[in-house]
């Protein structure tokens, strides 16, 4: 798989790789997240692809405390072959020479395969709660 940043004209299949692998929910409209990654750290938006088909992305953050992963994704059919972390190596390496400390995820408690699929690449469960306040509604289109 090639890893390269996020490219305006990967939007729709990036959008689409999202609605397949369950991530978006209606109140994150994925394009309102793709606008706003793309104004911070835009080249920290990875796309995956093989044969020039995206196949898996992550948003890469980090605010100079933690650094954070998002809509990790790959394409349904082309899971379970080391793809995703390959991808979240990647990511890794992009924060460690950033200087990020320590990587934090969210993840859908109900959403028990991807728990154990970080808890493979050694991530462990903090002891938190994690909680939001949403400051601007997000309605899909």
């Amino acid at each position: 798989m090639k890893i390269r940043s996020f490219q305006p004209s990967d939007r729709a299949a990036i959008v689409r790789l999202w609605n397949a692998c369950g991530l978006v929910v209606p109140h994150n409209d994925p394009n309102r997240d793709i606008d706003r990654k793309l104004t911070i750290k835009p080249d920290w938006f990875l796309v995956g692809e093989v044969d020039r088909q995206v196949i898996a992305s992550c948003m890469v953050g980090y605010e100079g405390h933690r650094g954070w992963l998002n809509y990790l994704a790959v394409r349904p059919d082309m899971q379970n072959q080391g793809l995703g972390q390959q991808i979240v190596s990647y990511a890794e390496a992009l924060l460690l020479q950033a200087g990020c400390p320590k990587i934090n995820l969210q993840i859908r408690s109900t959403n028990q395969r991807v728990i154990e699929f970080y808890e493979g690449l050694g991530y462990e469960q903090d002891p938190v709660i994690s909680m939001g306040k949403r400051l601007i509604p997000d309605i899909a289109k």
